[in-house]
């Protein structure tokens, strides 16, 4: 999918993957040598959560942030801190991290 130096400390990317034959948004947060997956679906409004391509954090950079109405989310547990759909979270994606290849997991 990408290389985990590509993936800038405390931030996400967004990426079109293949799962089970059906094309899927998802985003991946890295946090030092760690990543973490979501389905970039808001649990709120069913919207892509990224402004722009690739812009998912909150202007402090504390959270990953849903570009429709502001929900904020911990970007590495994926819970609804703060917004209309707090006490959900975004849909984790499972990864694997191998030789700097970041990968979904099987």
């Amino acid at each position: 999918m990408c290389r985990l130096s590509e993936l800038p400390d405390n931030q996400a990317r967004g990426f079109q993957v293949s799962m089970a034959g059906a094309a899927v948004a998802i985003l991946i947060y890295r946090h030092s040598d760690d990543v973490y997956g979501y389905r970039n679906v808001c649990p709120h409004r069913g919207t892509t959560l990224d402004w722009m391509p690739d812009r998912f954090m909150s202007l402090e950079g504390d959270y990953l942030q849903c570009a429709t109405h502001g929900a904020l989310f911990e970007p590495t547990s994926g819970r609804c801190a703060a917004g209309p759909c707090k006490g959900k979270g975004l849909t984790p994606v499972a990864l694997t991290v191998s030789d700097d290849q970041v990968w979904l997991a099987e």
